[in-house]
C-alpha cells in the first residue's frame, strides 16, 4: 500500500470517528434538553428542579457522591482518625502497620492518657495469652482463649458469606464469636467438617460423581470460590443454599436437621466450631415454636453447639427490638428465623420474659439449669439509679441462694447498628466509659462485682481502645467495627439495603451478585490477622505500663488530660 493509501484510510477513519462524535453529541443533546422540558413543565415533586432544570440535577449528583467519597477525602473524625482505619486494613493484611511521623489527630487533642511505667516490662515477660472464666459454678463453665470477640452480628444482616468468614475466621484466630439476635445458623458452624460432628443430626446433600468432576476440573482451571459456587447450584436447591455448608474432605454440603430428637445432637461442642455465644433477642428467633414461644428442646438443641447465651435487652443505637428489611429476609433467613421470607422483620421492643427484673433472672436461671452454661443479659445504662434496680434485685437473688447472671454486656450508647432509627443512634444511654463507672461501682457496693463478668463494647478498633476500657474495668471486649473493616468493610454505609443501596463488597447484603464475589477464605484470613495483631498491641501497652496481664489494669492507670 502506497502512502497515498494509507493516508486516504486514515481520512476515512477519522471521518467516520468525527461522525460517531456529532451523533452522540447529538443524542446527549437531545436527552439534556428532553429532561430540562420535563423538570420545568411537567414534574410537580421538587420545585428546585422546575426553577433550575437540568443544572439542578448537579444538586443532587454531587449529593450521591457525599458519602461515597467522604471515605477518600473527608476527615474521619467519626473513627478517631484515619491511622486507626488505616492500621485495621493493613494489619488484616499481614502488613507492617508502623506510621511515620504522627496522626493527624494531635496529641494535645486526647483527653485520656495511659501511665508510662518507671521499670517497663519486655514483651516477653507479658502474658502471651489472655483468658477470662465466665459461669465457673455452672456445669460446663467458659473459658474464653481470648479477652476480644466479635460484637452481635446476625447472619441475614450479614451475608451468609460473611457469617462464614467471621466464623472461620474466628476458628483460626481463637476467639469467640456472637450469633446476634438472629440466631445460630449454618453459616456459623462454616469450620466444620462431618468428621468432627455427630453426623446423626446432620442433613447431608451428596454431588454425583458428574458434579464432583465438574468441581475438580474448575479448582485446577480457576479458585476455590468460583468452583464452590458453581458446585453448590449442581448440589443444593435454588431456596436452600445458604443453609448448607460444604466439606472440603468429601465433598458434600450439610446443615443441622433441627427437626432430629435431642439425643441425635452432640453433648460436647465438636471440634471445628469456633467459641459461640448465643445471643437470644425479643424476637427469640432460632429457639420459638410455632407461635413464637421460646422452645426449651430447640433451645438445648442449639447450646450443642455454643457455649454461652446472652439475653439482648438493648443494644446502643437500637433501643427498639431488630430490624431486618424485607429484602434482607432472604428464604434461608426465614428458614433459619421461623419467620415468612420477604417481609419486613421487626422484632417487638420488649423481651417477651422481662415484664419484671424478678422474671427476667428467673428466665436466664432456666437457660443456665437447661444448658449448663453461662448465660447473661446485655444492655445500656442510662442513670446510676436505674443499674442500682438491677444490682438490689440480684443481690437479693444471691442472698437467697438463687441463680444469678454470669455476666453483663454493657453497649455504650454510642454504639452503631447497621439499620436503626436516626433519632436513637446517639441519644439514648450513656457513652460505655460512663456506664462502666457505674457499672464496677454498683456492682462491687452490692457485693456482685466477683459474680459477674463484665463484657463492653462500643466504637473499639485498636489495641489502645481495648486497654482504655480495660483499665475502666471491663473483663472482656466485643468489637463490631473493626472486626467489619477487616472483613472487607469500606464503610459505604449502605447497609440496611433501604433504597435499591446494598453493601458494594458483599459483606451486609443479601444481594446474590454481590455476595458471589465476597472472598470467604482470603477475608478470614484478615479477621484473624487483625485478632492477632490487636492481642499483640494490648501486650505491648501492658508492657510498656509496667503490667504482665489485663488483670492488673485499673483506673489508676490513666491520665486525664484536659
Amino acid at each position: 500500500m502506497n502512502d497515498k493509501n494509507i493516508f486516504s484510510s486514515f481520512s476515512l477513519l477519522g471521518s467516520e470517528w468525527s461522525i460517531l462524535v456529532k451523533l452522540l453529541l447529538l443524542a446527549l443533546l437531545f436527552v439534556m434538553v428532553s429532561v430540562a422540558i420535563y423538570d420545568r413543565y411537567i414534574q410537580r415533586k421538587n420545585q428546585l428542579l422546575i426553577n433550575y432544570p437540568l443544572i439542578g440535577r448537579m444538586r443532587y449528583f454531587f449529593y450521591l457522591l457525599r458519602n461515597p467519597m467522604r471515605q477518600y477525602f473527608g476527615d474521619e473524625t467519626f473513627y478517631d482518625s484515619f491511622e486507626k482505619l488505616d492500621w485495621i486494613n493493613k494489619v488484616s493484611e499481614a502488613k507492617s502497620p508502623y506510621l511515620s511521623f504522627s496522626p493527624t489527630t494531635p496529641y494535645t487533642n486526647q483527653k485520656t492518657l495511659f501511665k508510662h511505667a518507671n521499670l517497663v516490662k519486655e514483651l516477653g515477660e507479658v502474658d502471651e495469652t489472655f483468658s477470662v472464666t465466665f459461669g465457673p459454678n455452672r456445669r460446663e463453665p467458659y473459658v474464653s482463649k481470648s479477652i476480644i470477640g466479635r460484637s452481635a452480628m446476625s447472619d441475614g444482616a450479614i451475608s451468609p458469606e460473611g457469617t462464614r468468614a467471621f466464623s472461620i475466621g474466628a476458628h483460626k484466630g481463637n476467639f469467640p464469636i456472637n450469633t446476634g439476635e438472629g440466631g445460630l445458623t449454618s453459616n456459623f458452624l462454616a469450620p466444620l467438617n462431618l468428621s468432627g460432628c455427630v453426623s446423626t443430626c446432620l442433613e447431608i446433600k451428596k454431588g454425583t460423581w458428574f458434579a464432583k468432576t465438574v468441581y475438580h476440573l474448575l479448582r485446577f482451571l480457576t479458585n476455590r470460590e468460583v468452583s464452590q459456587r458453581v458446585y453448590r447450584r449442581m448440589v443444593v436447591r435454588q431456596k436452600d443454599r445458604g443453609t448448607f455448608i460444604f466439606d472440603n474432605e468429601k465433598l458434600h454440603y450439610f446443615r443441622v436437621d433441627w427437626s432430629k430428637p435431642l439425643d441425635a445432637f452432640p453433648v460436647q461442642v465438636p471440634e471445628g466450631v469456633p467459641d459461640i455465644t448465643f445471643q437470644m433477642g425479643s424476637g427469640l428467633y432460632g429457639v420459638r415454636d410455632a407461635e413464637g414461644r421460646f422452645d426449651e428442646v430447640r433451645y438445648q438443641k442449639v447450646m450443642c453447639f455454643c457455649r454461652m447465651t446472652e439475653v439482648k435487652l438493648a443494644q446502643g443505637a437500637k433501643q427498639t427490638g431488630g430490624k431486618l428489611l424485607a429484602v434482607k429476609v432472604s428464604d434461608d433467613i426465614a428458614y433459619y428465623r421461623g419467620v415468612p421470607a420477604h417481609q419486613d422483620l421487626i422484632s417487638p421492643n420488649r423481651f417477651p420474659y422481662a415484664d419484671s427484673l424478678e422474671g427476667l433472672f428467673d428466665f436466664i436461671s432456666r437457660l443456665q439449669e437447661l444448658s449448663g452454661k453461662p448465660a447473661g443479659f446485655k444492655i445500656v445504662i442510662s442513670t446510676k439509679q436505674e443499674f442500682e434496680a438491677y444490682a438490689q434485685v440480684l443481690k437479693n437473688r444471691k442472698e437467697a441462694g438463687k441463680n444469678i447472671p454470669d455476666f453483663v454486656t454493657i453497649d455504650g450508647g454510642d454504639g452503631g447498628s447497621a439499620t436503626a432509627p436516626l433519632e436513637m443512634m446517639s441519644k439514648i444511654g450513656l457513652p460505655i466509659r460512663e456506664s462502666l463507672l457505674i457499672v464496677t461501682e454498683v456492682l462491687a457496693n452490692y457485693g456482685l462485682r466477683e459474680d459477674i463478668r463484665i463484657i463492653a463494647a462500643e466504637k473499639v478498633l485498636t489495641p489502645d481502645d481495648i486497654v482504655e476500657l480495660l483499665c475502666y474495668g471491663a473483663d472482656f471486649v466485643n468489637i463490631a467495627r473493626g472486626f467489619m473493616i477487616s472483613a472487607g468493610c469500606i464503610r459505604a454505609r449502605t447497609c440496611s439495603g433501604a433504597g435499591g443501596h446494598h453493601c458494594p463488597v458483599g459483606l451486609a447484603t443479601m444481594d446474590e451478585i454481590k455476595r458471589s464475589k465476597y472472598l470467604v477464605l482470603e477475608k478470614s484470613r484478615h479477621v484473624a490477622n487483625y485478632h492477632k495483631e490487636l492481642i499483640q498491641g494490648v501486650r505491648s501497652l501492658l508492657a510498656v505500663m509496667g503490667k504482665t496481664s489485663p488483670g492488673q489494669l485499673s483506673r489508676d492507670d490513666l491520665i486525664f488530660h484536659h
